[in-house]
């Protein structure tokens, strides 16, 4: 049996489909039929090959699904949250990849420019993001500091029309094939500052990051500064501080929240087809105890992730969800997608591992998805000291 026809049928075993406005279907199925017909046939192959699939960026483009709650008149949708979060859902439902391409541009180039931005830098460059004319990049990560981005060492002086930056940014989606790039760096008062970087600039170097066993069909870089000249117009006038890249990875974690429901519904979608068509001891692996013990997990697991990150969608909606709220979520959904995928992969036997499924790439994907903004552990202690009120990190 080939998968390279995709059979996925979503899972809704408490009929939260009834909480869905029309809209909302009518995007899911947009979304799930551009996957279905233009990720699904060709993104094994880019994964083996470690390439990124560049023609997705018009495509997501034109779909709308770039800046989808960022208002109509920059080019954006004007969309609820739980609009977005089902974009986000249908994407990594074929390839984490591909869902990380679409957060970085919305959530976290985007957004900080829509919020922190001035009305020239919204005009400026909202439009061609939201069309997938241009592809942006968001950079806050350093080669030392990922979990505790305030130790940053990049940092801008003051040039007087304009700064000098210099310092260097890891582990960027995007970046090898970024026209824009968002980037935060410390000022000479040591505050955080936020800075819209374009392609070009003198000292301003991308290099690709090799050698992924995860995320392969994403294009994953470095942001190199030397020296660069960064004109005061391009600096996010409207916010100073942790709270502006902060703000904006809580936005990229909602959308991951969602997305890596997704990778959990297409290995628990694909296990099921397989564990009622696979026959060994004169009947199908479905029929087994064990087997049966697997799925009705996975469909627990996702049914309870499904009504949290719809309620959630409510309150991002209504401005009510805090980040500690987007922040379990996100750790909530990459934990049982990780737990999903390896039963299902179990339940493939060997053909689990071969790119004639998704499983083992969803898999490997994961690694990363529940790594990235936030690591497992990190939103753990955000939790834990939303409840406790007591800091473990310092």
């Amino acid at each position: 049996m080939a998968v390279k026809t995709d059979l996925f049928v979503s899972p809704d075993y408490f009929n939260i489909d009834e909480l869905l406005t029309e809209e909302h279907l009518m995007i899911r199925d947009a979304v799930r039929e551009y996957v279905k017909k233009e990720i699904s046939p060709i993104i094994e192959d880019y994964a083996q090959r470690a390439e990124f699939p560049q023609q997705i960026v018009k495509q997501m483009g034109d779909l709308g699904c770039f800046g989808p709650t960022v208002p109509v008149e920059y080019g954006g949708g004007g969309l609820d949250y739980i609009s977005y979060g089902i974009m986000m859902q249908e994407l990594e439902r074929g390839d984490s990849g591909v869902r990380s391409t679409a957060s970085v541009q919305g959530s976290l180039v985007m957004f900080p420019i829509h919020a922190y931005g001035s009305e020239a830098q919204r005009n400026k460059y909202l439009p061609k993001l939201a069309s997938g004319e241009w592809l942006g990049c968001f950079g806050l990560t350093e080669p030392d500091h990922g979990s505790n981005p305030s130790g940053m060492v990049t940092n801008i002086k003051d040039a007087g029309d304009h700064y000098i930056l210099n310092g260097a940014k890891m582990w960027i989606s995007n970046a090898p094939f970024a026209q824009v790039a968002v980037v935060w760096a410390k000022n000479e008062q040591d505050e955080i500052v936020g800075m819209i970087l374009e392609r070009g600039m003198e000292g301003f170097t991308t290099p690709i990051t090799h050698g992924k066993w995860s995320l392969r069909a994403s294009a994953t870089g470095e942001l190199v500064f030397d020296n660069v000249k960064v004109p005061k117009e391009n600096i996010l006038p409207n916010v100073k501080g942790l709270k502006g890249p902060l703000g904006c990875l809580t936005k990229a974690r909602y959308g991951i929240a969602w997305g890596a429901l997704g990778a959990a519904m297409d290995c628990y979608d694909t296990a099921l087809r397989y564990s009622k068509e696979r026959i060994q001891f004169d009947k199908p692996i479905g029929q087994f105890q064990l087997q049966q013990k697997k799925l009705a997990e996975m469909v627990t697991e996702i049914t309870k992730a499904q009504l949290m990150v719809w309620r959630l969608g409510v309150l991002m909606s209504a401005g009510k969800a805090t980040p500690q709220q987007v922040s379990m979520a996100k750790r909530n959904s990459c934990e049982i997608a990780t737990n999903i995928a390896r039963d299902a992969r179990q339940m493939l036997g060997g053909m689990g591992i071969t790119g004639e499924y998704s499983i083992m790439r969803h898999m490997m994907n994961l690694e990363s998805v529940i790594t990235y903004e936030g690591t497992h552990d990190i939103h753990l202690l955000i939790t834990g000291m939303d409840v406790t009120g007591f800091n473990a990190f310092k």
